[in-house]
């Protein structure tokens, strides 16, 4: 493969790129339309967090099948096929008014989703050399967020003013033209292979998922997802607009606003992130667990603010948050490096399974809490809010348990099977600051 990509390569990668943008638009639609979808269906909060819980379950539940369907059939077919799913889903919840057409609605929008990420991300090794993968799936990742500024403005103003269908219609419509865009411009690699494995059989099939979650390195990657992708998931595609509205006072247009700071802090820190991660693929972990910690410290400031934060407090808890997605796209890094071709789209959906998995806990629960703390009602007071937010430090608790688990598990089996030994950083720097010095004496000692 040549080391720089032509221009047919970019055209692939911008193609697909845009149905995963769609897909953040219609993922993060229901967060945006939060409370007026308490309105339309009347219902309580854990009512609605379960319309985003079902939309995450059926994601996540996706994930393994159609990283299989991915290794046998490729990228179009699954890209295609998702945008046009997701397009029936929006036009459905643009016309019901009713619980059961919101459910099956946001069933179609989660199984849609679920095709669309690991799609484009199985493109970018195909169409791009090595050395530029880990900064193009970073790009992938946050340029992908763009999506959730789609919903946080253009959406978020038809709701405004034309309504709910006009909204849901045209996010319907979205889906269609890149489905068409993607049937133009994209192909699964340059030899044009349309298919990318053997025929699925269920040996084969359990023998690819076991072997997958058997690795440690998968599992690290599962880890690394779950802990740092999750509470900015939950912030974008469902609590976020109602704890900023309802929860600290703010305006529906500030709401958009930090929102879209959530998306741009993202664009910023992921190429940073990927860079890291190209030069240095040895101290991954140390990343992953320095994005958790910056995540929970900014909530934990909220949370303990007396009274409504003040706006500074919380565009600090969305610049925080905000680097979240870029870490959770380090999990993909680790199945890219810890897997052979053929089992790279099983890999990465057991990956991609992490924070969603988290994300759906941490909306019910959060939604659970509200109700119980208000009876049901959406008059919801920022005590309410600070209560129920705090579960999301019990849930990066496990997460951070099974980093630490696998990653010593994962540097066991590298150091194993290829004789690669990952000393704590502390005693690498000193080795390095020894090895200096004395270089530095033998230097000295050739000069005299």
């Amino acid at each position: 493969m040549s080391l720089r990509p032509g221009a047919r390569a970019w055209a692939v990668w911008a193609a697909g790129l845009a149905a995963y943008v769609v897909a953040v638009l219609n993922r993060t639609s229901l967060g945006v339309a939060g409370l007026d979808a308490q309105h339309r269906f009347d219902v309580g909060a854990s009512a609605l967090a379960s319309f985003a819980v079902l939309q995450l379950l059926v994601y996540a539940g996706l994930q393994i099948p159609v990283g299989l369907l991915l290794d046998r059939f490729g990228s179009l077919r699954l890209i295609v096929s998702g945008a046009l799913v997701m397009a029936a889903g929006q036009t459905l919840m643009a016309f019901t008014d009713g619980i059961t057409g919101a459910v099956v609605a946001r069933v179609l929008v989660g199984a849609g989703d679920a095709m669309t990420f690991i799609s484009v991300l199985r493109l970018v090794p195909h169409w791009f050399p090595p050395r530029r993968v880990p900064v193009l799936t970073q790009l992938t990742g946050i340029v992908g967020q763009l999506g959730q500024v789609l919903s946080a403005v253009p959406l978020a103003t038809l709701l405004a003013g034309p309504g709910w269908s006009t909204a849901f219609l045209a996010a319907g419509g979205a889906g269609v033209f890149v489905s068409l865009a993607a049937l133009a411009a994209l192909r699964d690699t340059p030899e044009r292979r349309v298919t990318s494995g053997d025929p699925i059989n269920l040996r084969k099939l359990g023998a690819d998922v076991a072997e997958a979650w058997r690795h440690p390195g998968n599992r690290l990657g599962l880890w690394t997802h779950f802990t740092t992708q999750f509470t900015g998931t939950v912030f974008a595609l469902m609590w976020g607009v109602p704890f900023l509205i309802a929860g600290e006072g703010v305006s529906r247009g500030t709401a958009s606003t930090l929102l879209t700071l959530f998306v741009l802090v993202g664009m910023v820190t992921g190429p940073v992130l990927g860079v890291f991660v190209q030069r240095y693929p040895l101290r991954r972990s140390l990343l992953v667990l320095g994005i958790v910690g910056i995540n929970l410290g900014a909530w934990a400031l909220v949370i303990l603010w007396p009274g409504r934060a003040p706006l500074p407090v919380l565009i600090l808890l969305v610049v925080a948050i905000g680097s979240g997605g870029p870490g959770s796209m380090i999990g993909f890094d680790y199945a890219r490096t810890f897997n052979p071709p053929h089992r790279l789209g099983t890999a990465t959906g057991v990956v991609n399974v992490g924070g969603f998995v988290a994300s759906l806990l941490t909306i019910e629960l959060v939604g659970l809490i509200l109700d119980a703390r208000t009876g049901g009602s959406a008059d919801y007071h920022i005590d309410d809010f600070r209560v129920a937010m705090s579960v999301q430090f019990l849930i990066a608790a496990a997460g951070l348990a099974g980093i630490l688990r696998t990653r010593k598990l994962a540097r066991r089996r590298l150091e194993d099977e290829e004789g690669i030994v990952i000393r704590p950083l502390r005693v690498a720097l000193a080795e390095r600051r020894g090895l200096a010095a004395s270089r530095a004496v033998k230097a000295e000692g050739w000069h005299d």
